[in-house]
């Protein structure tokens, strides 16, 4: 497929992270590099934090440029989705890029994966989908063909989806790969850097007006939650990415198994769910139960459509639902 292929179009999931965004602009600098035409599109804004990434700057957004999005898509002979497990987290291109007649390839981390592609490559286990690019590019032969900034950029999504290598990167495998992005030349203390040292000074208030003002703890069950508005967000200018990383934390708290995160989202009337927890419980089950989702056994999402007062009340019955796997 790599080989046949001549007009490609990389896409990944709606509000795309730093595996998505990495896994993306490594996959698209592999095949310039073999002298293919790329485009990456995603369907939305992503972080700034991302933004220093090398061929950032070209990556379209399918809600600013449908048109020329849907004309890159429709010449396509190969579209390769990344971080996705279905069309839907493609949000209003998956229409377009399902009805395509190109070839699809899918590369992915998450269960479940819904076959629409001509090949699906899905491997719940790996830690992101930067490291299965790693590991397809390694099975081809085509290291020789990954530059510094493609390496940078599996670098990029690998820590970000691990929490800086702090949770699902057990793998000695993963670590192996880490070596091999060294050699080629990355430095990734830089990068730990533009990644988690590069906010605005209004996201570090957002931050701290969480921890002291928003922040539920339920010691009895070993959880937490906190909650914003549209509103809250707007008093501190609010950019998509800002509250990235903000539900690992109340995980440091001595004895917390989960931590829930409810968002009203800007863009459209919905309320975004963020879950993270650790060792054996199913943040990914209570996501699918309750909040539309699913995911990763400790790190799961879904949205809900209704007032935030409502998602609230889903959420203590979440939590109530799961009580046994709390407090055992």
């Amino acid at each position: 497929m790599l080989n046949d292929c001549h007009n490609v179009v990389v896409v990944t999931h709606v509000s795309a992270d730093g595996d998505a965004i990495g896994s993306s602009l490594a996959m698209a600098e592999y095949l310039k590099k073999r002298g293919k035409a790329v485009r990456v599109i995603v369907p939305n804004y992503f972080p700034d934090f991302l933004r220093w990434m090398s061929g950032a700057d070209r990556i379209i957004q399918f809600d600013r440029n449908r048109a020329q999005a849907k004309m890159y898509i429709e010449c396509a002979d190969l579209i390769i989705c990344l971080d996705i497990n279905e069309p839907a987290r493609l949000d209003d291109m998956a229409t377009v890029v399902v009805k395509s007649t190109a070839r699809k390839l899918m590369i992915d981390h998450h269960l479940q994966p819904q076959r629409f592609c001509n090949l699906t490559i899905s491997h719940p286990e790996a830690s992101s989908t930067c490291e299965l690019v790693f590991r397809l590019l390694y099975g081809i032969g085509g290291i020789v063909q990954l530059t510094k900034a493609g390496a940078e950029d599996i670098y990029a999504g690998m820590c970000t989806d691990t929490g800086k290598f702090t949770y699902n990167a057990n793998d000695p495998d993963i670590y192996i790969i880490l070596s091999e992005l060294l050699r080629k030349g990355i430095d990734k203390d830089r990068i730990n850097r533009l990644i988690y040292n590069n906010y605005t000074e209004a996201r570090f208030r957002l931050l701290g007006y969480i921890l002291s003002e928003k922040l539920q703890v339920f010691p009895e069950l070993h959880a937490s939650m906190f909650t914003l508005t549209r509103s809250e967000l707007g008093k501190f200018r609010y950019l998509k990415g800002d509250t990235e990383g903000v539900v690992n934390m109340p995980l440091e708290i001595r004895g917390m198994k989960l931590s829930m995160y409810l968002r009203e989202d800007t863009e459209k009337p919905r309320i975004l769910v963020s879950l993270r927890s650790v060792d054996d419980f199913p943040a990914n089950r209570m996501a699918a139960e309750f909040f539309g989702g699913g995911g990763h056994l400790n790190a799961a999402g879904g949205n809900l459509s209704c007032s935030m007062t409502e998602a609230v009340e889903i959420a203590h019955k979440a939590l109530e639902a799961y009580q046994p796997l709390l407090i055992k």
